[in-house]
């Protein structure tokens, strides 16, 4: 009986057939009208899907990473500096992803009339959006920090724009939990993990749909908007997205274990490597956690009082390379569509991609997820992922290796800060493998 084809090929084939199906279709003289009546509706489909899981997956995920913080009280030096690393990792890639994608500016590929056309495709109200930035313009400095805070948080649910909202009052809720007691906590707790596991199960599901959606979404954008200068700007937000990732992995890393953790670039390195590759085939922090644990500790030298606090939290908070590909998506779309974004609008992307890195799940495809808030955040239309949706999956699996690569070096920080950093110890057997 033949093995099933994984999922990654699923979609490699429906974006190469789907392809294939636009080119074909403009070939003909009904072509384009065909695909946008009978094959788009169905990638239509699976963005609404993708959109109306937003909210429960940040809802779910945060509260139940912020509650995991609930050791703080007994561990909090060590809670304190984890956290405090987290972010300032997150942000730093976040920031590096934005110097890139607005130094090499892959939209600028992209020509006026395909622009044009897409804008049309996509059904966007300019005219609107122009009067919605005029409106800003009158708006105090302020706003956009009253903006944050709900007045009536179903009411914020209500809308994927008001992500920001709903992060807020998580949050605050995450950490309401923590505050009462344990007793007390428990059911709750128990209550959002069983949630949260049903959100993963209907990622799940939506995932499954994903080669089909790729398909319609690949064959409506070939068929509306022919032009091989998209091909070409996809191309270049692709290498600007590793271009990131791949200085994160071989030079940021390294060089904070290097500076705060006293530990060669190769050591580092050749320690965590066998944990990068599980994460690249996986595309899973979740997944890989158990290999990660494994190398940071016996190659790596990480006490294990340590480790088995930093990876797991990094595991569900500390999504750096989700983060820069968010940041460069989210510009590169903008750029695309033709969206001015101001300084404030570069700077909504860090606070959101921070926050939402942080309620992303640690399983494959959740970094999409999360650029649909970071999109609403900032105003421009999500439908854009269409874009960059058939090459997510390579680009999910190089993102997760810099994820699970700053798990580690954050532990092997906490723990030489904390005089919990030893010498490396591997089991007899992987002595034995490498004879």
């Amino acid at each position: 009986m033949s093995k099933k084809i994984p999922l990654h090929w699923q979609i490699i084939i429906g974006m190469i057939g789907g392809v294939l199906c636009g080119f074909l279709a403009i070939q003909f003289s009904n072509g384009s009208h065909f695909i946008s009546n009978w094959i788009k509706p169905f990638g239509t489909i699976f963005i609404n899907m993708l959109k109306l899981i937003a909210i429960p997956l940040i809802i779910t995920s945060l509260i139940k990473g912020v509650a995991d913080l609930q050791d703080i009280t007994q561990l909090s030096k060590l809670g304190i500096r984890t956290f405090a690393l987290y972010l300032m990792t997150t942000i730093t890639a976040v920031t590096i992803g934005l110097t890139l994608v607005n130094t090499v500016n892959p939209g600028k590929f992209v020509s006026e009339k395909t622009r044009t056309d897409m804008l049309s495709s996509f059904g966007e109200d300019v005219n609107k959006k122009v009067a919605a930035a005029d409106e800003n313009k009158k708006q105090g400095p302020l706003q956009p920090l009253v903006d944050v805070v709900p007045d009536n948080f179903f009411g914020a649910a209500s809308s994927n724009g008001n992500m920001l909202q709903v992060i807020f009052f998580v949050i605050l809720f995450g950490v309401g939990l923590i505050l009462i007691p344990g007793e007390k906590s428990a059911p709750v707790k128990a209550f959002f993990e069983g949630c949260n596991e049903v959100i993963l199960k209907i990622i799940d599901i939506i995932m499954l749909f994903a080669p089909f959606g790729v398909f319609a979404l690949l064959a409506a954008l070939v068929a509306e908007s022919p032009a091989t200068d998209i091909f070409i700007a996809l191309g270049a937000y692709a290498l600007t997205v590793l271009a990131g990732l791949t200085f994160m992995i071989l030079v940021f890393y390294p060089f904070l274990v290097r500076m705060f953790a006293g530990k060669d670039y190769l050591f580092f390195l050749r320690g965590i490597a066998p944990a990068q590759l599980v994460a690249f085939s996986t595309s899973s922090s979740a997944a890989t956690l158990p290999v990660t644990i494994e190398r940071v500790e016996e190659h790596l030298g990480v006490e294990k009082e340590v480790s088995s606090f930093v990876l797991p939290i990094g595991a569900t908070v500390n999504m750096d390379g989700t983060s820069l590909y968010q940041a460069v998506a989210a510009v590169f779309i903008a750029q695309v569509l033709g969206n001015h974004l101001t300084i404030g609008d570069q700077l909504t992307i860090i606070l959101t991609a921070t926050l939402a890195s942080i309620g992303a799940a640690a399983v494959p495809g959740a970094g999409l997820l999360m650029l649909i808030v970071v999109l609403e955040a900032i105003g421009v239309n999500p439908a854009g992922i269409a874009l960059i949706i058939a090459i997510d999956r390579p680009l999910d699996m190089c993102r997760t290796v810099a994820n699970v690569t700053s798990d580690a070096a954050v532990s092997m920080i906490v723990a030489k800060q904390l005089g919990k950093l030893g010498e490396p110890q591997p089991k007899e057997w992987d002595d034995s493998q490498r004879k």
